[in-house]
């Protein structure tokens, strides 16, 4: 069965991709998520005027990824935590604890797009890579401070 993605869809395709999936798919997922419409030729002629739109909402998503990107890297993050000997934490800083500081900010970000490769365990400066965007990538600046 042929849809019109209205949405991007992991794995699948970009907004306004037509591209051929299993029907029960699209009958049971992407049809009622609304993420895809039948390709039917009404639809395929409306897809044309809503490209124009779907590509205007595009560049307006990357643009704001950009600004929230440019704020996001001028930023340098205290996290205070229960520190030993050796600088050692007591547990440890993930992925979520920099979320919710960075919610303390004012930035609201998935803690999914904090791309930690292990957690932090010990005092000190730490650079944290998120990805805002398919195409926009930033830097956070954490310093980890004992409590």
């Amino acid at each position: 069965m042929k849809v019109i993605l209205k949405e991007d869809v992991k794995n699948l395709g970009k907004m306004g991709d037509i591209v051929n999936v299993a029907e029960g798919y699209a009958r049971n997922f992407l049809v009622p998520k609304k993420l895809a419409v039948e390709a039917l030729t009404e639809n395929i002629k409306a897809l044309e005027h809503q490209k124009k739109i779907i590509q205007e909402k595009a560049k307006k998503v990357k643009n704001a990824s950009k600004d929230l990107s440019d704020r996001i890297s001028s930023l340098t993050l205290t996290i205070k935590a229960k520190a030993g000997e050796e600088d050692k934490l007591f547990g440890s800083i993930t992925s979520m604890d920099i979320a919710n500081a960075l919610k303390n900010e004012g930035i609201e970000i998935d803690r999914k797009k904090i791309s930690l490769e292990e957690p932090i365990k010990r005092l000190g400066s730490y650079t944290v890579s998120i990805k805002l965007h398919p195409e926009v990538t930033t830097q956070l600046n954490i310093t980890v401070i004992p409590e």
